[in-house]
């Protein structure tokens, strides 16, 4: 074991290491995000309504969707049409980029 004496805070080389390699949630980057959210747009009209959002960020594993998609409707629809539209929906990515939405 390789622990620094004197230094209660020493981590061991090879136990950092087998933490290091293990496999963590890795942040989502914004181009899987948007290719994610625009697969929820099931009736194909080019935006994502409530409901279309609530899948979506159920199959993201959030635990309240419904909730989660009206916050987000709230924080990225931009003309307050009650739909993200393909303009809108960079600020969706980073709304649930902010709010750690990870790969499993």
């Amino acid at each position: 074991m390789h622990v620094v004496k004197n230094s209660p805070k020493s981590i061991d080389k090879k136990c950092a290491r087998i933490h290091a390699e293990q496999e963590l949630p890795v942040p989502f980057i914004e181009e899987q995000l948007k290719k994610i959210f625009k697969r929820f747009d099931t009736n194909n009209d080019g935006r994502l309504s409530r409901k279309e959002l609530q899948e979506a960020f159920n199959s993201l594993g959030s635990y309240a969707p419904s909730w989660r998609a009206g916050r987000a409707l709230r924080h990225a629809d931009g003309n307050g049409d009650g739909y993200i539209t393909e303009d809108e929906l960079d600020y969706l990515v980073k709304y649930a980029v902010r709010h750690g939405y990870t790969v499993q």
